[in-house]
């Protein structure tokens, strides 16, 4: 056995599809960190080869010292645990696991030489009137429209503050835009407008809802978003992972914005049907905190040496529809 590669949030969303990349690639020697809870996470576990797998608690009494048990040698971390709901209202909560939680894996990684990669995210843009650019000289003028996108920018400031990026074991963040794919069923009503539709499709009248725009410039439906295919989220991540001497907080979107008719026409193309959208009010609690448009920047990831294309919409949500959601949609049935 070699050093270990450890994966916080491994049972969540992007963490699961890590770890299964990590397992592809012939990596198994990984310590799962994640609180499973009572509910259905726990079946994305199901197919992943690993070496140990503790809870949140369990990894810091280790990193601190506390207990019997040592932490094995650790070279990288991939640290995807966190609170991921941009509705989440305990600005606390978010604060000790966005960015405290955070902070200190930081500074654990920087003192034992381990590679660390981190998740921001694209809510840190705000209402995207500065632009999408990941460049260190637009960061701290960012302000985001939550506190879940806030609790990302504090690690953000706090790492450029303090020199992570540049100095000489540098660390990376990856601000994932609208990211989509198997094994987010988890989410509740944090998964994405492709699972939900799929879902909707397959129901009753097989109708799929969205909101209707309450700005002018954009038609219902025409609201932008850049989605994000969750396999190209990962090879962005592990290229960072595996490139311990690239640092800075990176873009993870595709380039090109597009709509939620577009999204939404792609399920019905990928399931066989014909659209039929409906549009419904926007909550009154969402309409001032809503983003109308985002599209990464891509460029900086590009000249750190990133070449791999992104993977289309369309093409994404008929691997995804496919490959997993009809696949289990039948599953269930069974």
């Amino acid at each position: 056995m070699g050093k270990m590669t450890v994966v916080t949030g491994a049972a969540g969303f992007i963490g699961r599809n890590t770890v299964a990349e990590l397992n592809r690639r012939g990596n198994t020697d990984l310590l799962l960190v994640d609180d499973l809870g009572t509910g259905e996470k726990w079946q994305n576990l199901n197919g992943l080869r690993y070496e140990d797998l503790i809870p949140v608690n369990e990894f810091f009494d280790r990193i601190h010292g506390v207990g019997e048990e040592e932490l094995p040698e650790i070279d990288g971390i991939v640290h995807l645990g966190a609170c991921s709901a941009t509705t989440e209202k305990d600005a606390d909560y978010l604060l000790t696991n966005n960015y405290g939680y955070t902070r200190t894996l930081c500074n654990w990684a920087q003192e034992h030489g381990a590679r660390f990669v981190y998740a921001s995210s694209a809510a840190t843009y705000g209402d995207g009137s500065l632009g999408y650019d990941d460049d260190d000289s637009v960061t701290p003028k960012l302000e985001p429209l939550n506190m879940y996108g806030y609790s990302k920018h504090m690690f953000d400031l706090w790492a450029l503050k303090n020199g992570f990026f540049a100095n000489g074991h540098p660390i990376a963040g990856v601000k994932y835009f609208n990211v989509y794919g198997p094994y987010e069923d988890h989410k509740d009503d944090m998964r994405s407008v492709v699972h939900k539709s799929f879902g909707q499709i397959g129901d009753g009248d097989g109708k799929v809802k969205l909101f209707k725009s309450h700005r002018p410039e954009y038609k219902d439906g025409e609201q932008m978003r850049d989605f994000v295919y969750v396999k190209d989220a990962v090879d962005v991540t592990l290229w960072l992972l595996e490139n311990p001497q690239i640092g800075g907080v990176f873009n993870c979107g595709t380039g090109i914005s597009r709509t939620w008719n577009d999204l939404v026409t792609a399920v019905y193309a990928a399931s066989g049907k014909k659209p039929n959208i409906e549009y419904i009010d926007m909550p009154e609690t969402l309409r001032e905190k809503y983003q109308y448009y985002t599209e990464a920047k891509p460029d900086k990831l590009r000249a750190a040496g990133y070449t791999k294309p992104f993977t289309t919409l369309e093409d994404g949500i008929h691997d995804y529809v496919k490959g997993y959601l009809e696949p289990r949609a039948e599953k269930l049935k069974g």
